[in-house]
């Protein structure tokens, strides 16, 4: 006779996850940058700015986050009354701490009218100390619409340019911040890539160099990239992003062809994560997202205002 643990290990990990789900009332969220088999078990698969609002206009009382460990933590300040569950709390975004509190304070001291505009990859601690969130698909629309002629936007600095050049009207203060996946593609390694496929269209994720935004035929969000690349009549693209994307892609797009550069374009951390991890945290469900109250009361104001601007 079968014990229970045989039982379970003939049941494949997409059952048993589906099970958990309907038992516990669970919804799977996953950004496009895991790998695509954890997408392909989500409930719902997207960029930041999507899954942020998913992640409250969902009832599920339990979120399980396929993302690093800032995602998360947006999602439970959306969701106090929500469990958020990370399959594996090690996977972090570096450029998540690549700005600090006290050189906020040092910002506001020095610029009577200045709107401190994070990104909203981020800590809870940048968020709480900031006036408004954004993410790569909202950034130039919110910031667009703040009152102060002066924003100082963190962490990343490649994006903050990027909405600068789109709102020529304000003075931008930026961080030093970066996202060490996009600053590996290269303008050079771009060109190469497009010598190779010259017919290629090049799409650009704005976190990436002025220098690879200047050869790019396309320049937006993660979602945007997969929206143009689904609506153009041309048939292949140099993808400027991270490779996760290309799972969307193909389902969307099966009989065109995209291209990556030089052969890197790989966030570990997102790939820290799989099914395994998700069916154990399921099971386990001893990793949820904790927040100080009075900290998530200030981070998420920040939250509520993008979602609110970017309407």
């Amino acid at each position: 006779m079968e014990t229970n643990q045989e039982q379970d290990r003939s049941i494949s990990i997409e059952e048993q996850i589906t099970a958990y789900k309907h038992q516990k009332d669970v919804v799977i969220l996953a950004h496009y940058y895991t790998d695509s088999s954890v997408q392909a078990l989500a409930d719902y698969v997207g960029d930041s700015y999507y899954l942020s609002k998913i992640a409250v206009e969902v009832p599920n009382k339990i979120i399980v986050f396929c993302g690093v460990g800032f995602m998360g933590e947006s999602a439970k300040l959306l969701n106090s009354d929500k469990i958020v569950l990370m399959p594996d709390v090690e996977a972090d975004c570096p450029m998540a701490h690549m700005a600090s509190v006290e050189k906020i304070e040092a910002v506001r001291k020095a610029n009577e009218d200045v709107a401190v505009v994070c990104y909203i990859n981020s800590t809870a601690a940048i968020k709480a100390a900031s006036d408004v969130c954004v993410t790569s698909a909202n950034a130039v629309k919110v910031v667009r619409s703040l009152p102060n002629k002066t924003v100082y936007f963190i962490p990343d600095a490649n994006l903050g340019r990027f909405v600068a050049a789109q709102v020529p009207e304000k003075r931008f203060l930026f961080n030093d911040g970066y996202c060490h996946v996009h600053t590996t593609i290269t303008a050079e390694g771009v060109v190469r890539t497009k010598e190779k496929h010259p017919e290629s269209l090049v799409l650009a994720h704005p976190e990436c160099t002025p220098e690879v935004l200047a050869v790019a035929d396309y320049i937006g969000s993660t979602s945007g990239i997969i929206e143009y690349a689904t609506a153009s009549d041309q048939s292949s693209f140099i993808i400027c992003t991270e490779k996760g994307i290309l799972y969307k892609l193909k389902q969307d797009n099966p009989k065109k062809r995209f291209h990556f550069v030089d052969g890197g374009q790989v966030c570990h951390n997102m790939k820290r994560i799989t099914p395994q991890k998700v069916l154990k945290q399921l099971e386990q469900m001893d990793q949820a997202v904790e927040l100080d109250k009075a900290l998530s009361e200030r981070a998420g104001h920040a939250l509520d205002q993008m979602l609110l601007l970017a309407k």
